[in-house]
């Protein structure tokens, strides 16, 4: 068995078992591959690489089409996402592997296995491909592998229908902001406009240095890390030692209802409030995040927040340095924000309340649909369906 991977210990009697290098080859070789800087908008074929979108924009020239056969499974070296390609496309630069079978696979099959491997979590950023070659892969009667490929395709459909419904919630809102306020870019309402500034008590960032860890303290020392899908989650956080704590907390001042904006790095402008939860109050920020304070007599954070959304483009543009872009403090105060009456920022307000509440249900959905899944695929791949 594999080293490192968590695999069944056993699969079925009948089934062939052979190692990874056997069954599956790398084909990414003689394919031309397009940098993300050289992907256009709009296109005649999408690029495809490692990152969690589906593509990365798009090209014009068939030359630079990946020439293996469709469909494709392509591994991310780098993210370790794996994806099942159908259609014409470019590869992306860097990190991306085209994965094709040796012998006689159902790619579905493959693919959906391939899925329920666990790579090393503490690899970071390095190559990953050398732990996926460690793996065995299981080899049924192929009848049997496109049962199982089409009954884990199927649940597979629900799980992401779930998901889009949740992605739905979120244009809507971005349709409802603009039918009210309109483009904050373009202000065709005839908004007043404020700097951020002027429309805050306080525009900050977290500690230009590092803590010491003291695992179990209670006390978070929060990151860009921690801004996921537009909200703050503890998952990964670091704890830190009371004083220390206590220390940056005075700069920060962190409380529920604060705005939280990533200031440094590739996911500058990503954005989420502060919940009404009793760990806010035990937490802290790092460099790579700003608390920006609205004053409540004049900005709604939902309406702001919104904006950030609609305008992170803007906020990522400004964001400075060769290496690492940081958005300094100055640019964020200086950020034009359109200020409609507070009346009408907070009817928005309330519509966004009711639509994260039903969201929250339909995330808890999607949670127990991936449970289901995850254990589906267990079961399919130890004969057990």
């Amino acid at each position: 068995m594999s080293n490192g991977l968590n695999q069944p210990k056993s699969f079925p009697k009948h089934w062939n078992v052979l190692p990874f290098l056997d069954v599956v080859k790398d084909d990414t070789g003689g394919n031309k591959k397009t940098k993300q800087s050289e992907a256009a908008e709009t296109g005649r074929y999408p690029v495809i690489d490692q990152g969690q979108k589906s593509c990365c924009g798009y090209i014009d020239d068939a030359d630079y089409l990946c020439k293996v056969s469709l469909p494709v499974i392509l591994f991310g070296d780098h993210t370790k996402l794996i994806k099942f390609v159908n259609y014409p496309f470019a590869l992306g630069a860097d990190g991306v592997k085209v994965l094709s079978p040796k012998v006689e696979l159902d790619k579905r099959f493959l693919f959906h296995f391939l899925k329920t491997l666990k790579l090393p979590e503490k690899a970071g950023y390095s190559r990953h491909y050398k732990f996926l070659k460690e793996a065995v892969i299981p080899l049924p009667p192929l009848a049997e592998q496109e049962r199982i490929a089409a009954i884990l395709d199927k649940a597979d459909q629900l799980r992401q229908k779930r998901q889009q419904a949740i992605a739905l919630a979120d244009d809507f809102l971005r349709s409802v902001f603009l039918d009210m306020f309109g483009d904050p870019l373009a202000n065709p309402k005839g908004w007043v406009v404020k700097s951020l500034g002027e429309l805050t008590s306080l525009v900050t960032d977290g500690k230009h240095g590092d803590c010491k860890d003291e695992e179990g303290s209670g006390y978070y020392f929060l990151s860009a890390k921690n801004i996921r899908k537009s909200k703050l989650c503890l998952v990964g956080s670091r704890e830190i030692n009371y004083p220390e704590f206590a220390e940056v907390h005075r700069r920060t001042d962190l409380k529920p209802g604060d705005v939280l904006l990533v200031n440094t790095g590739a996911t500058i402008g990503k954005v989420a409030i502060a919940p009404d939860s009793d760990y806010v109050y035990k937490s802290t920020l790092q460099k790579s995040v700003a608390v920006i304070k609205p004053k409540k007599e004049l900005l709604n954070n939902q309406f702001l927040k919104q904006i950030i959304l609609l305008k992170v483009d803007d906020f990522a543009s400004k964001g400075s340095g060769s290496a690492i872009k940081n958005l300094l403090l100055s640019q964020i105060r200086d950020f034009p924000i359109i200020l409609p009456p507070l009346a009408i920022q907070t009817k928005y307000c309330v519509i966004v309340n009711r639509v994260e509440a039903q969201s929250g249900v339909q995330e808890q959905s999607v949670k127990q649909s991936e449970k289901l899944f995850n254990a589906l695929s267990q079961k399919a791949f130890a004969g057990d369906i």
